[in-house]
C-alpha cells in the first residue's frame, strides 16, 4: 500500500503522524511511505532518518495526498487540506466529528474512509489510541493550570503546592478516566488538595486505592459540583463518552461562584468541553478570561510535547496501520472489531451513532 505522512498544519501542532521507527516495520513489508519534507522536525526527527528508514520524502503536502492510499495523521484535516482528500482515500488520524460538523460535511463530501483514533475500542471498553494523549494531556492540564494561576498571566497568583506555612492549592478533577486520573496524581505529587468527581464507583474505588490520602472523591453530580467549585483553583475537565459530545458540567451561572483567578483547563474541548463556556483555543493564543474565571481550552496540548507525544502514538496505532496496510480497510475491520468500531465515515456515509445524535442527522445512518 502507498501511504502518506504529511506535515501537520494546524496551529502549532508539531506532532507528526509517524516515527520513523514505525515507517521502518511498514518498509519491511513492502509498502511504499511517502512522508513530507520537514514533517518530523518539531518532534525531533529529520528527513535523513525517515529515509534511511524507508521512506520516500516528498516537498509538498499536494505530492503526498496525491501519491497515497492512505494517509497517516495527528490531528484532523483543516480547511487547506478538504481539497486534497480523494474519494475512497482512507484517512486514519484524531476526527473528533461530534464536535465539529464543517469537518463532517467536508469528510462525507470528500467520500473518503475515516477512521477515527479516539472512537477505536477494544472489546473491555478501554480506548487504545486515545489513551496515551490522554496520559500526556492528563499531565500537562495540571502544568498548565499551575503556569496559569500565577498573577503575570492573570490567575490568583497562587503557588498550587503551597510552601510551609501556606495551604497548598485545591484542584477539582472532572471525571476518573485516563485523564483524571493523570492529573490527580500530577496535582497530588505537587502536593495540592485534590478532588475527583465521577459517576463510576469503580473507578473512585481505583482511584482511591492507588492515590495518597490527599486525593479524595465523591460522586459525581450537579450539588457537589457546585459547592467544589466555590473553593477549587483548578478546575480539570476530563469527561469523556467515546465519540460523542462532552456534557457541560459547569454551566455560566457557576463562574460566578468561583474564586476571582480561578483556572479551567479542559481537555474535553476536542469533544465539546466540559464547561459551557469552553470554545477551542491554540498554543498561539491558550487562554481567555469569563466573568474572572481564566480558561484554558487547547485542542492540541499534546502538541506542545511533540517527541514525546509522537513516540506514545507511534507505539499504539502502528499495529492496527500495519493491519490496515496488509489487509485493506474493509478486511482489517472485519477482522478487527476494536478498529472496526474506529470507522466514522465511509464513501458519504456516517457509520458511528455517536456523531449522528450529535447533529441529529439519524437518515444518514448506515
Amino acid at each position: 500500500m502507498k501511504i502518506g505522512i504529511p506535515k501537520e498544519i494546524k496551529n502549532n501542532e508539531n506532532r507528526v503522524g509517524m516515527t520513523p521507527a514505525g515507517v521502518l516495520e511498514l518498509s519491511k513489508l513492502g509498502h511504499e511511505i511517502f512522508v513530507q519534507s520537514s514533517a518530523g522536525e518539531s518532534s525531533g526527527f529529520d528527513d535523513e532518518d525517515y529515509y534511511v528508514a524507508g521512506a520516500k520524502i516528498l516537498p509538498t503536502i499536494d505530492r503526498v495526498y496525491d501519491q497515497s492510499d492512505m494517509i497517516i495523521k495527528v490531528k484532523e484535516p483543516i480547511q487547506q487540506e478538504y481539497e486534497l482528500i480523494k474519494e475512497d482515500q482512507v484517512i486514519f488520524t484524531y476526527f473528533h466529528f461530534a464536535s465539529n460538523q464543517q469537518l463532517t460535511e467536508a469528510m462525507m463530501e470528500r467520500k473518503a474512509v475515516c477512521v477515527a483514533y479516539e472512537t477505536v475500542e477494544e472489546s473491555d471498553g478501554t480506548l487504545p489510541l486515545l489513551t496515551p494523549m490522554s496520559e500526556v494531556a492528563g499531565r500537562m492540564a495540571i502544568q498548565q493550570g499551575a503556569k496559569y494561576l500565577e498573577k503575570p498571566v492573570k490567575g490568583k497568583g497562587l503557588l498550587l503546592g503551597g510552601v510551609p506555612g501556606v495551604p497548598p492549592g485545591k484542584v477539582l478533577v472532572l471525571g476518573a478516566g485516563t485523564v483524571g486520573v493523570q492529573a490527580a496524581k500530577m496535582a497530588a505529587g505537587l502536593g495540592a488538595q485534590v478532588t475527583v468527581l465521577d459517576v463510576n464507583m469503580n473507578k473512585l474505588r481505583y482511584i482511591n486505592d492507588i492515590m495518597p490520602s490527599h486525593v479524595v472523591t465523591e460522586f459525581s453530580n450537579e450539588y457537589n459540583i457546585r459547592k467544589h467549585i466555590r473553593t477549587s483553583d483548578l478546575i480539570v475537565g476530563g469527561v469523556l463518552i467515546a465519540g460523542a459530545k462532552s456534557p457541560k458540567l459547569i454551566t455560566r451561572d457557576m463562574l460566578k461562584q468561583m474564586q476571582r483567578g480561578a483556572v479551567i483547563v479542559d481537555v474535553a474541548v476536542d469533544q465539546g468541553g466540559c464547561a459551557e463556556t469552553t470554545r477551542p483555543t491554540t498554543h498561539e493564543d491558550p487562554a481567555y478570561i469569563i466573568d474572572d474565571v481564566v480558561h484554558y481550552c487547547v485542542t492540541n496540548m499534546p502538541g506542545a510535547v511533540p517527541h514525546t507525544s509522537t513516540i506514545a502514538l507511534t507505539n499504539v496505532t502502528l499495529p492496527y496501520v500495519l493491519k490496515l496496510a496488509e489487509n485493506g480497510w474493509e478486511k482489517a475491520c472485519e477482522d478487527d472489531m476494536a478498529l472496526a468500531k474506529g470507522l466514522n465515515i465511509v464513501n458519504g456515509k456516517i457509520v458511528c451513532k455517536p456523531i449522528l445524535e450529535a447533529f441529529d442527522w439519524n437518515n444518514a445512518f448506515v
